[in-house]
């Protein structure tokens, strides 16, 4: 095994080169001490503050509790756990002891539960008090469950608690013999195109992600305070409030509840963050207050960040206009990890998606697999050393989106002659109007450009003659209501700005929109 003291990291883009023997979380959790950091801190969390030298205890303290109860290399271990330092260390103190932690999303139901943790065939579950009720009647039905480990005060369902378990696990772990090429952890895709699959990442994606993205892109800096307000589970909130606060040595700020811009404001002006990473839905309801702005969050922000799903240009305009900080936009994915096209702080193009992060190649293919020409729509394809080799159990997908060094993301695209992206939509939710493609987020986006409208989506349907044309859903600003003569009027507002074809010849008004737990809007579920 390497001595991690010799090694030298390099921070710069494009990349990390890593020992042939390498651990990650020996690698984001050891280094601070060893540099003589130990005492600064790392999280803040709703029930306190923890060093890193604490943190590097609590993980090493829970991968050895883990191994007490019989757990070996390679298997599963599902998280199901709120924001909060027992994620942190049972997520690292697992990749340290040579498990792999399977992060669940906290927003489940019990069948989505079982089908996870029977698809992971998790050896062991660690999961809050609080969600425990949600797993409990389908531990019998799982013949690889063997542990049910409880994090919180809370009842504990007759099994035994985390907090017992770690006291009583030494505070030193060797880390175990794995390469930058072992699988460290998996990642669930977030359903919105349906069954969540199981995405396969390695020990080298978190430091790569880290370098690329977050130095790279981001500068992020020791002296940084990190929010985030996609949580954990969510392979976007790992990057922002673990992986990339861990590698430079920042402080992340965790929040178990649920982001609501009332809580989101609260924290930042509570813990003054200095980036603050969310998704358009979050920034939408947040300027839908008019009392909510720079004075009522964070004085010390720096650098705002958006992705989950594409920015609408006017969102990113008017928080800048209010908040005197530019969002980056930028698209990333749970098989690669991270954002791979983005913004950048001194160049931001409201309503593209930016250019490549350095590290990362991107293309756009033809249906025939053949070079798309500026400004035309083509499939995002990525390369780049984050990419998950394949998803678990799933030949089928893993062939369609794992091709050689290229990932399918499953996006469409449109270059401009500067080389900068643009969002078009997902595969499946381009629609073919009068035999031209047209985009949905486009659509959306010239609604949400009108006072009345918080949020939109769109999808096709058949009109009389059997013809696909575009069909709005819109959620109004809190104090409207919806009528035919607004509908006319959202008709005309869409026309006025986009080519004739495309405005929506049906508005539906909604209260809300179905969304994944991570914000994006499950526009199939429109369509059925």
């Amino acid at each position: 095994m390497t001595d991690f003291s010799t090694v030298n990291f390099d921070t710069s883009p494009p990349a990390v080169t890593l020992p042939r023997g390498y651990n990650a979380a020996a690698d984001l959790l050891d280094r601070h001490s060893r540099d003589g950091n130990g005492g600064k801190t790392a999280v803040i969390d709703d029930a306190g503050r923890y060093s890193y030298a604490e943190l590097a205890a609590r993980a090493n303290r829970a991968g050895n509790a883990l191994l007490a109860l019989g757990l070996m290399p390679e298997q599963r271990v599902a998280l199901a756990l709120l924001d909060g330092i027992d994620f942190m260390a049972v997520f690292l103190g697992a990749i340290k002891a040579g498990l792999v932690p399977v992060p669940l999303n906290t927003l489940l139901t019990p069948d989505d539960y079982a089908y996870m943790l029977g698809d992971s065939r998790a050896r062991a579950l660690v999961v809050s008090d609080v969600l425990l009720d949600r797993v409990a009647g389908r531990v019998e039905d799982l013949p690889h469950l063997a542990h049910v480990v409880v994090s919180g005060a809370g009842d504990r369902g007759g099994h035994p608690r985390l907090s017992d378990l770690t006291a009583a696990a030494p505070a030193e772990l060797t880390a175990a013999m794995t390469t930058p090429d072992d699988a460290g952890f998996w990642l669930y895709s977030s359903g919105s195109t349906g069954r969540p699959k199981g995405a396969i990442h390695l020990h080298g994606d978190l430091v790569n992600t880290a370098a690329l993205y977050g130095v790279g892109v981001l500068g992020i800096r020791p002296d940084d305070v990190v929010f985030s307000a996609a949580k954990l589970f969510f392979a976007y909130g790992l990057g922002n409030a673990l992986i990339f606060p861990l590698y430079v040595g920042a402080t992340a700020v965790l929040m178990a509840g649920r982001p609501t811009p009332e809580t989101v404001m609260a924290v930042m002006k509570a813990h003054r963050p200095t980036i603050f990473y969310g998704v358009p839905t979050l920034y939408g309801a947040i300027l839908a207050d008019d009392g909510l702005d720079r004075a009522a969050g964070s004085d010390r922000l720096r650098i705002c960040v958006s992705a989950g799903e594409a920015l609408p240009a006017e969102l990113g305009r008017r928080w800048r206009d209010r908040f005197g900080v530019d969002i980056l936009d930028g698209i990333g994915s749970t098989e690669m990890l991270h954002i791979f096209l983005s913004n950048r702080p001194d160049d931001v193009r409201y309503g593209a998606s930016g250019r490549p992060v350095p590290g990362y190649e991107v293309r756009l293919a033809a249906d025939d697999g053949g070079a798309v020409p500026d400004g035309e729509v083509g499939d995002l394809l990525v390369s780049g050393p984050t990419s998950a080799p394949y998803y678990w159990n799933n030949r089928e997908k893993s062939l369609a989106t794992f091709q050689g060094r290229w990932t399918h993301t499953g996006d469409k695209y449109v270059r401009d002659g500067e080389g900068y992206y643009t969002y078009a939509g997902r595969s499946d939710d381009m629609l073919k109007v009068g035999g031209i493609w047209v985009s949905p987020f486009e659509v959306e986006s010239a609604l949400m450009a009108h006072d009345s409208v918080q949020e939109a989506a769109v999808v096709g349907r058949a009109d009389a003659d059997d013809l696909i044309k575009p069909k709005a859903y819109v959620v109004l600003r809190e104090g409207l209501s919806g009528d035919d003569a607004l509908a006319d009027a959202l008709k005309r507002f869409v026309k006025d700005r986009l080519a004739p074809y495309k405005y929506p010849r049906w508005i539906d008004f909604a209260e809300e929109l179905p969304k994944t737990a991570t914000g994006k809007i499950q526009r199939f579920k429109l369509r059925d």
